[in-house]
């Protein structure tokens, strides 16, 4: 295994739209959305060790989630997980992961990845991630996975690129945010459009380049701390100096702006598992399209549904279609599927109780 191979694992998303399974204490990313046995970001870890030595993969993580990282993975040392004392967005904790890592070893190559999205087909997304690395380690290129569209979707961001491009990896042309439907079409019909997955790969010196071109008042302040890095006081510094970072992603700060971005259409089916309605989409149904979750099912004229419950608990449903049916310790959601971005809000509000 490549020793130069490192990953970033971006775990301090709250995932609203999962509650009440998904809260600010014990956010989706530590749960085993899909009843696979393994949590997600057991099944992101598993994954990107089969290319990455396992001492070389950081945690990116709010401080309030440590202990939740270190039980789920017990292969992974306190000095691997990096704690956010406040949330920044993805710009500052990347630029941060990446000064830890050139500390460590400049001829370093990175993978940073999401740590609750879901991929089938793990064979190829390795064989993807190779080739990335390939190519960043010949060119001073930052690399990013872009997705085939399989449907207008409104709730990603896209990838633009060359449509005479006819090289396995692409120029982009540009980012473009998420769309109304009839863009979202148009660039479907385009055929030169991707998802934008958030799985990005660059070499040390070419992302740390890119900060110092685009954004080096960012990363002037995370420099302060080379003396700390991997060592004792590392945490303190991150304390003292995190909150003045700005809020922004690294898409805004680096890759909109950069003339060396790079896409290579994944081979593998892929979803960000953002709502109840994607995880739907990814569950064994049965002949009504039912998806069931730990639950035991007597269903009656029912279609369509996702439902999720604490162990065992039997379920009883007649008459009812299109709905997210979710049983959490002390709360029951019964909500239509239609209308799902709206279970952020009734998060957010209980949250700010």
């Amino acid at each position: 295994m490549n020793k130069n191979y490192y990953a970033i694992l971006m775990a301090g998303g709250v995932g609203s739209r999962f509650w009440p399974v998904s809260t600010v204490d014990f956010p989706k990313q530590f749960h085993d959305m899909l009843g696979t046995g393994d949590t997600l970001i057991q099944k992101t870890f598993s994954r990107l060790s089969r290319i990455v030595p396992k001492e070389n993969i950081l945690i990116l993580t709010n401080e309030r989630y440590n202990q939740l990282v270190l039980e789920q993975l017990p292969q992974v040392k306190q000095e691997q997980v990096i704690l956010e004392p406040v949330m920044r967005n993805t710009a500052p904790c990347i630029v941060l992961a990446s000064l830890k890592i050139q500390q460590k070893n400049p001829e370093a190559l990175v993978v940073v990845a999401p740590s609750d999205h879901w991929i089938e087909d793990e064979d190829q997304f390795i064989a993807n991630l190779q080739k990335s690395f390939d190519n960043c380690s010949e060119s001073n290129v930052l690399m990013t996975l872009g997705i085939l569209p399989t449907f207008p979707n409104t709730g990603y961001g896209y990838i633009e690129y060359n449509k005479l491009d006819n090289k396995p990896i692409k120029k982009v042309v540009q980012f473009r945010e998420k769309p109304d439907y009839a863009t979202a079409k148009a660039f479907i019909q385009s055929r030169n459009f991707l998802w934008n997955a958030g799985i990005f790969i660059w070499s040390i010196r070419s992302i740390i380049e890119a900060f110092e071109t685009f954004h080096p008042e960012m990363l002037r302040l995370f420099q302060k701390g080379m003396d700390f890095y991997n060592t004792p006081r590392e945490q303190e510094f991150i304390n003292t100096i995190y909150p003045d970072a700005e809020n922004i992603s690294i898409d805004y700060a680096i890759l909109e702006k950069a003339k060396n971005v790079f896409v290579l259409p994944a081979t593998f089916d892929w979803n960000d598992l953002g709502t109840w309605g994607a995880l739907h989409e990814k569950l064994p149904k049965d002949d009504q399209f039912n998806a069931v979750v730990n639950a035991t099912m007597i269903l009656e004229n029912a279609s369509n549904n996702i439902i999720r419950t604490e162990g065992k608990k039997l379920v009883v449903i007649n008459g009812l279609s299109d709905f997210i049916v979710v049983d959490k310790n002390d709360t029951l959601l019964i909500f239509p599927k239609d209308k799902e971005q709206e279970i952020k809000k009734i998060s957010n509000l209980l949250d700010k109780k």
